[in-house]
């Protein structure tokens, strides 16, 4: 069948080309992708790996770029026009700029976005604005370098620096990621806040999210998003919310003096009702929420040799009938622990964080 036959009424122009606008369930849109280009990553974040070993995806299953490039356009066919290149560690893939050239090519796509932990930026900042990159994303969890170090396992926090300095050459603007947690860094969010004020950053921070990978996580160590707000109106005074009507995970609010900073609450107050966005994965595997146990494997068809309306039908089949919420649903949880246990994770690598995409 043609997948038009059956696509909601919801449009979006791509010039003067109407494009179907895919709605689930819930009546979400599909319009971001976050398309994760490696598992590999040159850290171990407390958050994210804590574990002393991990089992790495084949690296005969993973995409080619030509193949990556193929599913980003049969989204796009489908209504998605922001992209975000994760990891594990995105600047690990060989040859990153040329793809960000190809993504960058297509004018479906508004906003193409990458996100790093900084520890290579410095030396691709430039390659991959020459490319066409739109925005980076670094991940910076601590300013402190016994604390940095205790956090990532690798003493790379000056490398980190030194990629965000550049990145604010180069692109004039960028944001800073922390996940907060209590007892390791909940008390540095003034200072990362005045640093991301110095380098031209804004600054978002995360809860402590119990998702795949968080083997460690435990209810006590989360950081509510309304403490991180008392305390920094303690140090500020008055803080003001920002009104804006997005899908962003972002809550924006603005110091007194201007200063405007984001908050990601997937914890305490999940943003479920508003998320358009979907994960796929280094070797092909769509995932519709972060807290998806199962996804679809793309590459399987695509290198069976699918056509593209072929694959545009598995994608609107399984975005219409999609009804997660798995942030809520895991608030919902009664003795809250853990989602998935090491052992878990060992015998099924896609649950892993670093493989899905964050």
């Amino acid at each position: 069948m043609c997948f038009c036959a059956n696509l909601p009424v919801g449009v979006r122009h791509n010039g003067s080309t109407p494009v179907p606008r895919l709605l689930d369930t819930l009546h979400r849109p599909l319009r971001s992708l976050r398309v994760s280009v490696t598992d590999r990553c040159n850290l171990r974040c407390a958050y994210c790996m804590p574990e002393l070993d991990y089992t790495w995806l084949p690296r005969h299953d993973l995409l080619t770029f030509e193949e990556l490039g193929r599913l980003v356009d049969v989204f796009t066919g489908l209504g998605v026009d922001r992209v975000r290149l994760t990891g594990g560690e995105p600047l690990l893939r060989k040859d990153l700029p040329a793809f960000v050239a190809q993504l960058a090519a297509r004018p479906a796509i508004t906003d193409l976005a990458i996100t790093t932990n900084g520890v290579l930026l410095a030396d691709l900042a430039q390659p991959l604005r020459d490319a066409g990159l739109h925005r980076v994303t670094v991940s910076l969890d601590s300013l402190r370098r016994d604390r940095f170090e205790r956090l990532a396992r690798f003493d790379e926090l000056d490398r980190v620096r030194a990629g965000i300095d550049r990145a604010r050459e180069v692109f004039g603007h960028l944001k800073l990621d922390t996940v907060v947690m209590r007892g390791t860094n909940d008390d540095e969010l003034v200072d990362l806040l005045e640093y991301g004020r110095g380098v031209g950053a804004e600054v978002r921070f995360i809860e402590y999210m119990d998702v795949g990978g968080a083997t460690q996580w435990r209810p006590a160590a989360v950081v509510s998003r309304r403490e991180m707000l008392d305390g920094l109106e303690r140090h500020y005074g008055p803080i003001t919310p920002l009104a804006e009507d997005s899908a962003a995970p972002a809550e924006r609010f603005c110091l007194p003096d201007g200063l405007v900073f984001g908050l990601i609450s997937s914890t305490t107050a999940p943003f479920c009702a508003r998320c358009d966005r979907a994960r796929l994965t280094a070797d092909g595997l769509w995932l519709l929420c972060l807290y998806a146990t199962r996804g679809l494997d793309l590459r399987g068809p695509l290198r069976a040799g699918a056509s593209d309306d072929a694959l545009r039908d598995l994608i609107a089949q399984q975005w219409e009938a999609r009804a997660d919420r798995g942030a809520e649903v895991r608030l919902e949880s009664v003795d809250r622990k853990a989602w998935i246990a090491a052992d878990t994770l060992r015998a099924n690598r896609h649950l892993e964080m670093h493989t899905r995409g964050g």
